[in-house]
């Protein structure tokens, strides 16, 4: 059996990016601030008061994660909790201030990181880099929901070339 070219395996790479993004927001951005805290608090810029299930919704984290960056977030006095007066049984969530100050420094920081992370394209290149890499990531979305089957059938490659008879 041939050893299979993980160059080709956009996992493999996704992988190996997610570790080069993990490291760098560890050193250039925080130890204590993880990145998808980050783009809860993003969100919350962005849309004050949104509920945790919208919030969720936007930077693309399942229900359980959700729940415990809020949880987390909270803890720290980056966000509050207040009662949906339309609905009792919803929280809409906001930055306190001391959140909005960490979200401010966070911002140059990760702008500083990502100008490193993506240093080796060039400004062309890093608009088709992220063109793509969105549409692959909203096409992930919706298998992790999926409302119809996948469009190809999910078997087993050949193991040897077919050839015609």
């Amino acid at each position: 059996m041939a050893a299979v070219d993980l160059t080709t395996h956009p996992g493999h790479l996704a992988r190996r990016l997610q570790q080069a993004h993990y490291l760098l927001w560890n050193t250039m951005v925080s130890e204590e601030i993880t990145s998808p805290q980050f783009a809860v608090m993003n969100a919350l810029v962005a849309e004050p008061g949104l509920d945790q299930r919208t919030v969720g919704e936007r930077v693309g984290l399942d229900r359980s994660t959700i729940a415990e960056v809020i949880s987390r977030l909270s803890r720290r006095g980056l966000i509050d909790k207040v009662r949906d007066p339309q609905d009792g049984r919803r929280s809409l969530l906001r930055l306190t201030d001391e959140g909005a100050r960490v979200h401010r420094k966070l911002s140059v920081r990760t702008a500083r990181m990502n100008r490193i992370f993506l240093a080796p394209l060039s400004a062309d290149e890093q608009a088709v880099f992220f063109d793509l890499i969105q549409r692959v990531s909203d096409a992930a979305e919706g298998l992790r929901n999926p409302t119809e089957p996948p469009t190809e059938p999910l078997t087993e490659p050949p193991t040897e070339p077919l050839t015609k008879a």
